[in-house]
């Protein structure tokens, strides 16, 4: 079987290099748990290294992080669908919203299970995701204020996820404005203005936050060390705490291009192949991996001598050329990954999952 690996120390390394950068700017910060799709030991590693404060966007992985334990603060940071608000309510201490009508129901539920639920509103700032239009913003508020058993502890926006919109000083100081123009408007106060999430990070090295960005939501940093503004690896931190392993299953010498009459593979392309290779040969190694868990695309062999030649639903194909690393079958072949790549083998309950150190 297939396995991902969690390395703790470099975790730990990351998360206090990071807790002391946010520190140093009092900032406060919580940790985007979603990319470890509820996993209970991996989520115990977070516990114990101390993490108070957890973001995730399914219910279940906010249920089992109260479950480890009822004391963390959970934030549900997306729009909560109408059948889940009573999960809502139960498993989350905070949620993110965009819709007057749900908040409604928010409150509604707070009533019944007699709890104050605290919420951050979400304004657009270009991203077009999820956010209330600034037009709308000023009444936005006004009608929440009035709700029983609702508490705004924050203005917060969403950057960089669907389109790539870049966060910049100008629409991180547009953000702060809102939030002095509601504190002025309705004399309340505003405990977060959560702007910040992996994305954002750049900006506190180049002193181009502003300082009224006081919370910030922090996953792919995190757990891959990833300057996310510029798509590279922070040189301070580990970029390699997930590692995949993948078990060669056979292998042998085979032609370059298939021999038969040509339709579309399974997911539906239709594959060209170069004259040029017809009459040569390489060694081929089939791995227990396929595309049910992962997409080539985000994974990378560790030995940048081996190719990807395709997948199947269960099978990844590789190309080991000469095979001068005399691979043989029962090898472990190890990979690289990207976010999407660490999210989807987590996901996979195919992928067994372990820890080191």
């Amino acid at each position: 079987m297939a396995f991902i690996t969690l390395e703790t120390d470099k975790l730990k390394r990351n998360f206090n290099y990071l807790n002391k950068i946010f520190r140093g700017n009092n900032i406060q910060w919580s940790v985007v748990s979603k990319l470890l799709c509820g996993n209970r030991d991996y989520l115990k590693v977070l516990l114990d290294m101390g993490i108070t404060s957890f973001c995730d966007s399914r219910i279940s992985n906010l249920k089992m992080i109260k479950q480890l334990n009822p004391e963390v603060e959970t934030i549900y940071i997306k729009p909560p669908a109408k059948r889940s608000i009573a999960n809502v309510i139960k498993y989350a201490n905070i949620s993110l919203n965009t819709e007057i009508n749900t908040i409604r129901l928010l409150s509604e539920e707070a009533i019944k299970q007699n709890i104050t639920h605290k919420i951050i509103i979400m304004i657009e700032l270009g991203e077009l995701r999820e956010g209330v239009m600034g037009d709308h913003f000023m009444s936005f508020y006004k009608q929440v204020f009035n709700l029983k058993n609702i508490e705004v502890v924050g203005i917060g926006t969403n950057l960089s996820c669907l389109y790539g919109v870049l966060p910049n000083h100008d629409k991180l100081i547009q953000l702060c404005l809102y939030e002095q123009l509601i504190e002025a408007r309705f004399n309340k106060q505003i405990q977060f203005v959560s702007g910040g999430s992996s994305v954002t990070i750049p900006l506190i090295f180049q002193n181009l936050l502003p300082k009224g960005i006081n919370h910030f939501r922090v996953g792919e940093t995190l757990f891959l060390g990833t300057d996310v503004y510029n798509n590279t690896p922070y040189k301070k931190m580990h970029s390699d705490v997930f590692k995949l392993y993948s078990e060669i299953i056979e292998l042998s010498e085979k032609p370059a291009v298939p021999m038969g009459e040509m339709g579309v593979n399974v997911e539906g392309h239709e594959v060209e192949f170069d004259d040029n290779q017809i009459g040569q040969t390489s060694f081929r190694a089939i791995l227990d991996l396929g595309l049910l868990d992962v997409d080539e695309q985000h994974i990378t062999p560790v030995d940048e001598q081996i190719s990807f030649v395709g997948a199947s639903s269960d099978m990844l194909v590789i190309d080991l050329k000469e095979n001068k690393q005399n691979y043989k079958v029962g090898d472990l072949i190890e990979f690289k990954m990207d976010y999407m790549g660490v999210l989807r083998i987590i996901n996979s309950k195919y992928i067994d999952k372990r820890i080191k150190n």
